[in-house]
């Protein structure tokens, strides 16, 4: 049986997701109603995942062709760091796990003016920095190495780089594009949201900005 990174994902990414989501409709409680944003996201990211009857608008480079489409979601193609979207025009501006592949920290900051901008609330998660495994390869601290040194070793001492079954991904771009980041660097990226700690076996493994329940000055 061929074995790659996306039959791991689906083996232990579930777990993560849940208590993500759950924390998500805890803070809040999605209605019907409720306008949410999702840049970077993608129709299966929603769709039986996660229990809510929403509106979701979602923002991406591309889409694949949608099957079925539900008439709760929009396709939109754009840039994160360009919204063309007003001020608060959504209650919520959610993304998952994009915002370390803009390539500096400019992009980032960019990004994370976009999302805080359009949406009255906000929920932002990215893997941290200094989780010893590095999600996007699945490898055990060389990415602690300086990025420029990290991203020549990462795909040659990693599990995505030994096991490649159904997985199409250019290693070399991906590891050009990412640009991880920690606590600091998402309180500097989102000053008016609480940075909240995602924890396993009491290590810190994604890190979510959180603004619940904004009222503008």
């Amino acid at each position: 049986m061929r074995f790659g990174i996306y039959e791991l994902y689906n083996l232990i990414q579930p777990g993560f997701r849940q208590r993500r989501i759950k924390l998500f409709i805890q803070l809040f409680k999605p209605s019907k109603d409720t306008r949410i944003l999702d840049v970077g996201g993608f129709v299966y990211d929603w769709e039986d995942v996660v229990p809510i009857e929403s509106p979701v608008t979602l923002l991406n480079l591309y889409h694949p062709p949608p099957k079925n489409l539900a008439s709760r979601y929009k396709l939109e193609i754009g840039d994160g760091r360009k919204l063309k979207y007003s001020d608060q025009s959504f209650d919520i501006a959610y993304s998952n796990s994009v915002i370390e592949h803009l390539p500096t920290f400019e992009d980032q900051q960019q990004f994370a003016d976009e999302l805080r901008r359009v949406g009255r609330q906000v929920f932002v998660q990215t893997p941290n920095r200094w989780f010893f495994i590095e999600s996007h390869f699945l490898t055990v601290f060389v990415h602690y190495l300086p990025w420029r040194i990290a991203r020549k070793l990462i795909r040659f001492c990693s599990f995505r780089g030994f096991f490649r079954s159904g997985d199409n991904v250019n290693l070399n771009q991906l590891a050009r594009e990412l640009r991880l980041l920690d606590y600091k660097k998402m309180q500097t990226l989102f000053p008016d949201c609480e940075i909240h700690r995602e924890k396993w076996f009491g290590f810190t493994k994604s890190l979510i900005a959180i603004r619940h329940d904004f009222q503008p000055q």
